[in-house]
């Protein structure tokens, strides 16, 4: 008998899983045919008007990247030629917080890029950690709804969030680099960017390579602890946005290293780690990382609702030389970030200036729909004999590809001897982490899994930690359970003034 509390689609249609998109064996490309993924990607991408659903919360700036080594024999795009100097933008953002919220909540940061290339716009969507919550994008817009706003009182939650983690050990990598010292980065300025997705190189002979992009700030790494975070989002609720336009105005222009990481086409079938697997990096070790270029913001926005807000973001916007890779995230926000704006901005959002290329001419048959102010002209069909643009293989270069066969799954990945869910996280903090590191993680869990979290909820908490590192596991629920049932007095006062001032009479 089928379970009588079964997940149905939005047409009352029995669902066939919760967390498995649909693909082409357990590693292969994602579906067009995977109704439900594209029905919740869809409808999730409509839930608010007019602010991004993540993301929401941000600031960026103009600058140019300047090609610094050469690659050219691991991909032909423009934008990494030797000597190459491209105009672009970059938008840093929090994720789960609304436009008011304070820019120094922990929180992943995004680190989105728009380079103005000649062979068109070549996007990036990009965080300060290299790996991120789950790994199907089935589950992604349940991990954002569990990091926003409770439905009954509007509030964020502790335990849905970690209710949704612990029910989720393919998190365990990005909530240890959460709860660490890089979730509250000092400004902008001071953290890291990563593709965090693998992409894919070509180069002009159709040699194809598997890489990660990795953007190390040259300011150094430096971060806030909780307390400093705290009382920054009690001082200075846009710290980071004005941090960012007060070094640009007064001419202190950050920078960013490029740096990549490249791995041999044939060489993902058999690697230790499934290499698409977003909740996953690849060791320097095995992959160190190879100098490109040198990313610098001089220019502050003169309009920030048109130069910002407006700004648009996906990661489809590959130009020749790229490509994506059978991430199955990846895939799907070549599908959901392109629709994102559609709604957001409207059907017309190539044609706000910022969106526009810069240094390329557009040549599309796209044509009418509101805010359209550029159409083709005749013809307005292809193919065509009226002169119209048709499409060029050579312009192209060669397809950024792979082969896939398989049955039509929904499974996770299974090929890799050394792929789990907890390892990773257990190596950063046995072997990355200091012990005054290890110290403040300790302590950023306890003070989360103290703010509200259920007793079953927080069991699971322990042993979720505990599957990472046995230490670990220990030391938080030993924390936890040593301040159950300490209250914070000034708290008590400020959130209950009139009972407050009572007692203080009595």
């Amino acid at each position: 008998m089928p379970d009588p509390n079964h997940t149905t689609d939005d047409a009352g249609i029995p669902v066939p899983s919760d967390e498995h998109s649909l693909t082409v064996g357990p590693d292969g490309p994602i579906l067009l045919q995977d109704w439900y993924l594209i029905e919740k990607m869809a409808a999730f991408n409509r839930e608010r008007v007019p602010e991004r659903q993540p993301h929401a919360k941000g600031g960026g700036a103009f600058g140019v990247f300047e090609v610094t080594h050469d690659v050219s024999a691991y991909t032909m795009a423009d934008v990494f030629q030797p000597g190459k100097k491209t105009e672009m933008l970059a938008r840093f953002s929090t994720v789960a917080g609304e436009r008011g919220s304070p820019d120094t909540w922990r929180d992943p940061r995004g680190f989105a890029l728009k380079f103005y290339t000649e062979q068109g716009n070549f996007d990036m969507v990009a965080n300060n950690t290299p790996i991120f919550f789950v790994r199907d994008p089935m589950k992604f817009q349940d991990f954002i709804r569990s990091q926003k706003r409770r439905a009954d009182n509007n509030l964020r939650d502790h335990d849905m969030q970690w209710d949704f983690w612990t029910l989720s050990p393919e998190s365990a990598h990005q909530v240890t680099w959460l709860m660490g010292d890089r979730g509250i980065p000092r400004t902008w300025r001071h953290m890291n960017g990563y593709s965090s997705h693998t992409y894919m190189w070509v180069n002009a002979a159709g040699e194809r390579f598997w890489v990660k992009y990795h953007f190390k700030t040259d300011q150094g790494i430096e971060f806030f602890t909780q307390d400093e975070g705290d009382q920054m989002a009690a001082m200075d609720t846009d710290y980071h946005t004005r941090d960012l336009w007060e070094s640009i105005d007064g001419g202190d222009f950050p920078s960013w290293t490029l740096k990549m990481q490249i791995m041999p086409f044939d060489e993902a079938r058999n690697y230790r780690f499934n290499p698409f697997d977003l909740t996953k990096v690849w060791p320097h070790g095995d992959y160190p990382l190879i100098d490109v270029g040198k990313m610098t913001l001089d220019r502050n926005p003169a309009d920030y609702h048109t130069e910002i807000e407006q700004a648009a973001f996906e990661p489809s916007n590959s130009v020749p030389g790229t490509g994506p890779s059978p991430d199955k995230m990846l895939m799907a926000r070549w599908f959901s970030y392109p629709d994102a704006h559609r709604y957001r901005i409207g059907a017309n959002y190539k044609e706000v200036p910022v969106n526009t290329p810069h240094a390329t001419t557009v040549r599309s048959y796209s044509k009418d729909g509101a805010l359209r102010h550029h159409n083709p002209g005749d013809p307005v069909y292809v193919p065509n004999s009226k002169g119209g643009p048709h499409a060029d293989p050579a312009a192209a270069g060669p397809p950024a590809t792979w082969h896939t066969d398989g049955e039509l799954v929904r499974s996770a990945y299974t090929l890799h001897r050394d792929d789990d869910d907890w390892g990773q996280a257990g190596t950063l903090v046995r072997d990355v982490l200091d012990d005054a590191a290890r110290q403040r993680l300790v302590d950023n869990i306890v003070g989360h899994l103290l703010n509200g979290v259920t007793a079953p909820v927080l069991e699971r908490a322990f042993e979720y930690w505990r599957n990472v590192d046995k230490q670990l596991g220990d030391r938080v629920e030993a924390g936890v359970r040593a301040k159950q049932d300490e209250r914070d007095p000034k708290a008590a006062r400020q959130a209950n003034p009139a009972r407050s001032s009572a007692q203080v009479k009595a």
